[in-house]
């Protein structure tokens, strides 16, 4: 796969709500400059085939809950499709330890030795990152590169169903770029915001936020189950 095709092989589900993203000319112009980074010997994380991987596993028809990251990590292995999830195997990151311990202390979870998400994005939780891809050890590389209107019309499009959501929202970038979404405050959906998970916020009001038990309670009330975290 090409670092154009993995642009534009946007999931079946996802191809009309994304369809209108992917003619602006930064999203053109973003296969061609991936192809120069990587021809120039630049390492990108996640590999090809991957880059797309939140819209792959949670299709928009399936979206319950929406995470928001701000790119991916950018460390050796890390990194595979999936905000704040690294692949079995993988030392868990500081965020996401931070992620766990809120989840044990809010619901009662044992974190399960391993730091791989995909369980929950197969529950319809959608793992969104702003960008999609990230230069290996240049965190924040890839940020207005032409990925921001990919996602932002998935945040968009998951404001726009019907059916009730939860938008957990940690971060300033997080709130900053699901707010955007005109009428998304005053919304049918679950708007949650609280510091963003890492070492350096997560004491400042992550940390007894309950947001997984509060999107549950929610999801419940409106009849689309809980996530089993």
């Amino acid at each position: 796969m090409t670092a154009t095709q993995d642009v534009q092989n946007v999931p079946e589900s996802w191809a009309a709500a994304l369809g209108p993203a992917l003619t602006t000319p930064e999203t053109r112009r973003l296969g061609g400059w991936l192809k120069a980074e990587e021809a120039a010997g630049k390492r990108i994380y996640p590999p090809r085939g991957t880059r797309l991987r939140a819209l792959e596993l949670t299709p928009l028809d399936a979206v319950r809950v929406v995470i928001l990251g701000q790119d991916p990590y950018h460390g050796p292995g890390q990194a595979h499709g999936l905000s704040f999830s690294v692949q079995e195997g993988v030392k868990v990151p500081p965020s996401l330890v931070n992620i766990y311990k809120e989840l044990a202390t809010d619901c009662g979870v044992k974190a399960p030795g391993h730091g791989n998400l995909e369980h929950w994005a197969k529950q319809g939780v959608l793992l969104l990152n702003n960008a999609l891809t990230v230069e290996e050890g240049q965190a924040g590389s890839h940020q207005k590169k032409g990925w921001e209107a990919i996602t932002d019309a998935a945040v968009a499009a998951v404001a726009a169903k019907a059916e009730p959501c939860v938008f957990m929202l940690w971060g300033s970038h997080a709130r900053k770029k699901a707010l955007n979404v005109q009428g998304l405050a005053e919304s049918h959906h679950l708007v949650l915001t609280a510091p963003h998970p890492s070492p350096l916020s997560a004491h400042s009001g992550f940390f007894g936020c309950r947001h997984f038990s509060r999107a549950n309670a929610f999801l419940r009330e409106n009849g689309r189950g809980a996530i089993d975290w």
